[in-house]
């Protein structure tokens, strides 16, 4: 039987949430050790396209002592670029990790004192522990997808590639976020016979009234407003992201263009019924909402100008030019020959058991501080602000939870240590 590791600080996870937490531990001198299941920044390598590229400007790549310092701060890596940026980083301080390590069991102990932690590199005891596995661990297929004949591929979106690889004829694509937005976009202009089940997925302009919209909303201070402060409507933490890209410099994506150019849309698939797709009857009312959201963000920003008394080019309001058909619609399964679920992930948290999950399974936190002594969440949707799952917040959110690490740390183990980060 092997004998127990005792760690200080445990991270679990090592993809840009838990490296920026260990790189704070690290400047502090704090004991830790990072595991991840795969390779560091596997889900980037692994989990995106090959035209993958960012839908947020270079310059919100930002870091704990890193930072995005190319030619281009205002366009868009795309997928090896952003997979060379992130191979720097652990490079700049060394992090203690472990690859290709799984945690299958985390258990606080009895008397509050610690975590038993089993991994497959044998058990730790664990002083404190950070879960930095992200908000998109297992994806996730609706079981209507047990009813699709075999004789038509299945993937997810996270094992979709490149049209090529795809059988030929036409393509169900499921889901209109940010990755099925973009994959039937990638399908289309491959000249694919593209068919989109669309959803209630919002979308956004990527620029408008001279820059892009994402340095509106910055300077708007729209990604520094804490969850709390977000309207009820924002603060879902399922809440789909707004389609967009920043393919080929960056633009808009426009559902009803891809449809006036021979895209076949539809409401939200309901059902597999022998040789046929149903479809809802809903998809007028989903463009019309996506295009309501894209609109108010633009006459955000038009008040945002005016009451700053900003000079900038005229905006103008999206004026639909294309409106689908009313009723549901139906597609033979005849026609198709691959579907792509498109329809986000689930997190699994099978392994952790600790009382802070709620009725649906969401871990409760405040700021990624759980109400169990020395655990803490990392890099979820809406830990704290918008940014909190992506680059543009992970480094803020790291040093708010390093900060409460090393004063419990202090405590207990180091006083040389003492104060906080946060």
């Amino acid at each position: 039987m092997s004998e127990t590791r005792t760690i200080p600080v445990l991270v679990i996870g090592g993809g840009q949430a838990g490296l920026s937490v260990s790189w704070h531990l690290s400047q502090h001198d704090v004991e830790h050790l990072v595991v991840e299941r795969e390779e560091i920044f596997g889900q980037w390598k692994h989990a995106r396209w090959d035209t993958f590229c960012l839908v947020t400007p270079n310059w919100q790549c930002v870091l704990p002592g890193y930072a995005y310092d190319g030619a281009d701060p205002d366009g868009f890596m795309v997928k090896q670029e952003l997979l060379d940026w992130l191979a720097r980083y652990p490079r700049t301080f060394d992090p203690p990790v472990s690859e290709r390590t799984d945690v299958t069991s985390l258990r606080p102990r009895e008397d509050g004192d610690g975590f038993d932690v089993q991994t497959s590199i044998g058990p730790v005891y664990a002083e404190q522990v950070v879960v930095a596995t992200g908000g998109y661990g297992t994806p996730a297929i609706p079981r209507m997808a047990e009813r699709i004949p075999p004789r038509i591929a299945q993937l997810h979106s996270s094992r979709y590639k490149n049209p090529d690889v795809l059988a030929d004829g036409a393509v169900l694509v499921v889901g209109s976020g940010q990755s099925g937005a973009q994959i039937a976009e990638d399908l289309h202009l491959a000249g694919r016979t593209v068919h989109l089940a669309v959803g209630e997925a919002p979308r956004v302009a990527r620029r408008y009234r001279g820059r892009d919209v994402v340095a509106w909303l910055q300077d708007m201070g729209h990604y520094d407003k804490p969850v709390s402060e977000q309207p009820p409507e924002e603060r879902h933490r399922d809440r789909t992201n707004h389609y967009v890209t920043g393919r080929d410099g960056g633009r808009d994506i426009d559902l009803r263009a891809f449809a006036e150019q021979g895209m076949s849309l539809h409401g939200r698939l309901l059902d597999v019924t022998g040789e046929h797709l149903s479809f809802a009857d809903g998809l007028a009312a989903d463009l019309d909402a996506a295009d309501a959201v894209y609109n108010g963000i633009n006459a955000a920003i038009d008040n945002y100008i005016l009451g700053q008394g900003i000079q900038a080019p005229p905006g103008e309001r999206y004026t639909a030019s294309w409106h689908p058909d009313p009723g549901p619609s139906t597609v033979s399964l005849a026609d198709i020959s691959t579907v792509i679920w498109a329809t986000g992930f689930s997190t699994d948290y099978r392994w952790l058991h600790a009382p802070v999950f709620d009725g649906s399974g969401h871990p409760q936190h405040r700021r990624g501080i759980t109400g169990v002594p020395g655990l803490y969440f990392l890099g979820l949707p809406w830990l704290h602000t918008w940014g909190s799952g992506r680059f543009a917040a992970v480094a803020r959110d790291a040093e708010h939870l390093a900060g409460a690490i090393i004063d419990r740390h202090s405590r207990t183990q180091r006083p040389d240590l003492a104060g906080s980060l946060a």
